[in-house]
């Protein structure tokens, strides 16, 4: 048992992908909170999905991935705005639109620029081929991340139970729904390349789903968010290494489900 622990760990693309899963587990299980909290996954699975098209147009003309995700995030955002401030239009209906939208120009782009087999990765997750690069930047995401959080975590925390308080007092929730969504956009960005486009979302969504069910208060529950994020992307590492044709993305997603299906059991 030591040995197969241990022995993926002399391996430099192992250690690389199991500190990424590691950085991009705990910032997005602290989102993860507010998402679950507010009641958002919808709209988390509308920007982790609408970068796609972001990416992929950045990828093609030679700019930052970085970059071209962060826009095609806040593009979705004030799509979702305009749309659902429309007479008869619901905000569900409008995400609805976006999303579909949106991943379909992505899926176009790729088409057109004849590069499915390089973009591939991004719909499926290739945490394997995470370079040193990449680390630097998924680590300067994560903790960019965690300290917007740390910083306005009463406040975010305040609008997340009671909106109209929160407006009362001067928090302006708006603002710091705004927010965010913006740090679910830069999160989702370093997520897609360990778990692609297609179960981004999962990786918000599952730990803290977990969590909240064993937390007693907010910041409890990020704690065992990440911790479940953690060992469940690192489980997930590790089988996918060992069981030949296991996606990695897949793998970690499933590692991840698993205890929350187990509290959802036990803790009814």
């Amino acid at each position: 048992m030591l040995n197969l622990l241990l022995a993926p760990l002399s391996e430099d693309f192992f250690l690389r992908a199991l500190l990424a899963i590691i950085l991009c587990g705990i910032s997005a299980a602290c989102l993860g909170a507010y998402i679950i909290s507010r009641r958002m996954a919808f709209i988390s699975t509308a920007l982790t999905h609408s970068i796609l098209p972001g990416i992929v147009a950045a990828a093609l003309i030679g700019v930052s991935l970085y970059l071209g995700a962060v826009v095609a995030a806040l593009l979705t955002a004030a799509g979702v705005a305009w749309l659902s401030s429309r007479k008869g239009n619901s905000e569900d209906s409008a995400i609805g639109v976006m999303l579909s939208v949106m991943f379909a120009l992505g899926i176009a782009l790729m088409s057109v620029g004849h590069a499915w087999r390089d973009f591939t990765g991004l719909l499926f997750g290739s945490i394997v081929s995470v370079g040193t690069g990449d680390l630097v930047l998924i680590a300067a995401t994560s903790l960019f991340v965690v300290l917007v959080l740390r910083i306005l975590h009463k406040e975010l925390e305040l609008a997340s139970f009671d909106e109209e308080y929160a407006n009362l007092i001067g928090a302006k929730p708006s603002l710091l729904r705004a927010v965010l969504l913006v740090l679910i956009a830069i999160a989702a960005v370093a997520s897609v390349r360990l778990v692609g486009a297609l179960l981004t979302t999962a990786l918000f969504v599952i730990p803290s789903a977990t969590g909240i069910r064993l937390g007693k208060c907010l910041s409890e529950a990020m704690i065992w968010a990440a911790g479940f994020a953690i060992i469940g992307g690192a489980t997930g590492l590790y089988l996918s290494y060992y069981v030949a044709g296991m996606p990695s993305g897949a793998a970690i997603v499933l590692c991840c489900a698993a205890p929350y299906f187990a509290v959802r059991v036990l803790k009814n």
